[in-house]
């Protein structure tokens, strides 16, 4: 009878809702912080709608972000910055290429490698883009690769910050859906180093093609080894952090917290921090959580909303009148995600659409674990994807190359994270394998 009356509910919906979103919309094309646009499409739709008293927006804003496990984002990304200002993130590099660069595409898959590492320390696409583009780009020009190339190759790569454990993205959503962030990482581990492997995979390919990189260095026991003494405590660091919460020893805020001190006592040991350092990282760290949580924080008023307004019942309702087909609703469903993953951040999409989409992967057969791992997947997709394609900025903005002849490079990248997204989606034992 309940859900007759939300049903009902939906069917009635009118200008009401539909011109405040129709704003959030617009306001996010024309450029206005997403924050902002979702704040106030929010506003709109309590105000018109009526659904919910709107002292419920102020309750919402700060009893949704009063949460443990959205500590673990600003230590997450001040363990990343650590981690690069210390001089760790070279040496994680450095055992990367000693792994991996005895291949043909050597640098290249050293590079997507060296992406994965750091993935395991920071959880942040953009951190690692950033850090890891620093470091080889220019490598990667003198060994034969185009500049939007080598771009190209760094912004997928980085792709594996939101994919493999520890990751923001995953803490946010067992924040929304009520999940253990633990186990999502648990589950997370097989998709992400699948996706780390379609980036290496496909950069052989395109290097059998174009001939890019052709030289290479053989491989050397005796060096890979004195590699990985040197970089001992910047493989420590990744050790602790999945370690401590595979084995339950701590949670993942707690293990955020550890791995901070971790990274900043051994870079004052090596003299490579000094006590100076500190509130630099601090600011920098805090300049990137000031865009994150308040996307967060806005975001879950506007997903009580539209709760209240039956909004989910609504949406599966409609995918149901289309097609009773699992198969296809699941395609719906990883096409709706890329659409959004094209022109919004990972965290509002995460926060507005997971509530949204959860009870239609349960009309196609998936559960919560499998669900989550499958969307956030599909959302990594859209760091190197315009028009916002957060990676491909960052990759720009540190080499001045044009956006557009990035992403041409990126696309055979997409296609390959694309082929992992559908194993995922439809092999549900990838994901659910430790749960």
């Amino acid at each position: 009878m309940e859900f007759l009356v939300l049903q009902q509910a939906a069917a009635n919906l009118g200008w009401t809702f539909y011109l405040p979103l129709a704003i959030l919309i617009s306001l996010i094309v024309f450029g206005v912080p997403i924050w902002v646009s979702i704040g106030l499409g929010t506003l709109g739709m309590l105000s018109l709608t009526g659904s919910l008293p709107l002292s419920v927006f102020g309750e919402s804003l700060f009893e949704g972000i009063n949460a443990f496990a959205l500590i673990a984002v600003p230590l997450f990304i001040l363990t990343g910055d650590a981690l690069v200002r210390s001089g760790l993130s070279d040496k994680l590099l450095d055992v990367a290429e000693a792994t991996v660069g005895g291949m043909r595409t050597g640098l290249g898959s050293s590079t997507t490698l060296g992406c994965g590492f750091f993935a395991c320390i920071s959880g942040s696409d953009a951190a690692g883009a950033a850090a890891v583009g620093r470091m080889t780009i220019h490598r990667l020009v003198e060994r034969g690769y185009p500049l939007p190339a080598a771009c190209a190759l760094v912004a997928s790569g980085a792709c594996t910050g939101i994919l493999i454990p520890p990751s923001i993205a995953y803490i946010v959503m067992g924040m929304v859906l009520g999940m253990s962030a633990s186990t999502l990482f648990l589950a997370a581990a097989i998709p992400g180093v699948m996706v780390m492997m379609s980036v290496m995979t496909t950069n052989v390919v395109i290097n059998r093609l174009h001939g890019f990189e052709e030289g290479r260095a053989p491989f050397s026991w005796r060096h890979w080894i004195a590699t990985v003494w040197d970089a001992r405590w910047a493989l420590f660091v990744p050790v602790v952090i999945l370690g401590g919460i595979y084995s339950g020893l701590f949670t993942p805020t707690e293990a955020a917290s550890i791995a901070v001190v971790v990274v900043v006592v051994i870079g004052l040991h090596q003299k490579r921090l000094v006590l100076g350092d500190i509130p630099r990282m601090l600011e920098s760290s805090a300049r990137v959580c000031g865009v994150i949580v308040p996307i967060v924080a806005v975001s879950l008023p506007l997903a009580q909303t539209l709760a209240s307004l039956a909004i989910p019942q609504s949406l599966v309702s409609g995918i149901s009148g289309l097609t009773d087909s699992p198969t296809v609703m699941i395609l719906l469903m990883i096409g709706i995600l890329i659409l959004a993953g094209c022109v919004m951040e990972t965290t509002p999409n995460i926060v507005i659409l997971a509530p949204l989409l959860l009870p239609v992967a349960h009309q196609a057969g998936m559960n919560d674990f499998h669900f989550a791992i499958m969307m956030v997947t599909t959302l990594g997709l859209g760091f190197i994807t315009p028009p916002l394609g957060l990676n491909l900025f960052v990759v720009s903005g540190l080499t001045r190359c044009s956006i557009l002849s990035i992403a041409r490079y990126a696309l055979p990248f997409v296609f390959g994270m694309l082929l992992v997204v559908l194993l995922i989606a439809f092999i549900p034992w990838l994901s659910t394998w430790g749960i």
